[in-house]
């Protein structure tokens, strides 16, 4: 379920910089939640700059460079791991990107797994039987 939209400013970064960002971002999200890779989604939306409005300035005026990103998790994973990827993915934006610190903003959104599918089937539904799954095989070790 690690899914990861960024929202910049068309025109204001290099095609290689959103590049580094959103592989870096990959690799982040899959150490924190300690997942295989192959399950996360990182994409950037680029909005244009005459579509923006920062502090009540369009960014095509001089409007600020800022920054936003939101992430699924799905309920149930410890706050703490949320915390890190809002730190995390904000020292990305900042380290790839050069923009601001306190221009950037984020947000973790918690969905319960009854309520998110892969490939059609629920996320509650998989994860119990990848719990059965372990707990099996720990059984049989």
């Amino acid at each position: 379920m690690p899914i990861l939209e960024y929202h910049l400013t068309e025109g204001r970064h290099t095609d290689e910089q959103i590049a580094e960002l959103v592989l870096a971002s990959s690799h982040l999200y899959a150490e924190v939640l300690q997942c295989p890779i192959e399950r996360v989604r990182v994409a950037v939306h680029l909005h244009r700059p005459q579509h923006v409005a920062i502090g009540g300035r369009l960014v095509s005026e001089g409007g600020a460079a800022a920054p936003w990103f939101h992430f699924l998790v799905l309920e149930g994973r410890p706050v703490e791991a949320g915390q890190q990827l809002l730190a995390g993915f904000t020292d990305l934006l900042v380290r790839t990107l050069g923009v601001e610190r306190q221009q950037v903003r984020g947000g973790c959104r918690s969905i319960p797994p009854e309520h998110w599918a892969i490939g059609g089937t629920p996320a509650s539904v998989l994860r119990a039987t990848e719990i059965r799954a372990r707990a099996e095989a720990g059984v049989r070790a």
